[in-house]
């Protein structure tokens, strides 16, 4: 790879979004847990608030057909973490923030021996990950 080409955006993902049925308490939450992976709210607009450490990358919002938020069977968003201690206080904090603790922090043989992660439901049942890539 050219040292052009490193200089541009090697996400295939711009963004993501869950909806929420509990907006201001789900704002709460996500202030909370991804602040212990390093992001923070980036923009924030009436019932949508946008995470991320440059660019808001997850966003947490009222559905926009007014409609009521639903999870989706088999969908999940997973986190970068930089270390195993930050998936645990991910983990811990989603846990001390009212959600459901989906698979304690550790590492999985089914994933390989880089992973190490852990699992999660936030407020509205949306199933959230925090991995960390050991080398």
């Amino acid at each position: 790879m050219s040292t052009e080409k490193l200089s541009e955006n090697l996400s295939v993902v711009s963004h993501v979004s869950v909806g929420t049925n509990q907006f201001d308490l789900a704002v709460g939450f996500y202030d909370a847990v991804l602040k212990t992976i390093g992001c923070k709210q980036i923009v924030s607009y009436s019932g949508a608030v946008g995470y991320g450490k440059v660019f808001p990358e997850f966003w947490v919002q009222k559905p926009i057909d007014g409609k009521p938020a639903t999870i989706g069977n088999g969908n999940h968003i997973g986190f970068t973490a930089n270390s195993k201690e930050a998936v645990n206080d991910f983990y811990n904090m989603l846990v001390k923030c009212g959600g459901e603790a989906d698979g304690e922090p550790g590492s999985r043989a089914e994933y390989g021996e880089a992973y190490y992660g852990c699992f999660g439901r936030d407020l509205d049942g949306n199933k959230i990950e925090a991995t960390f890539w050991q080398e």
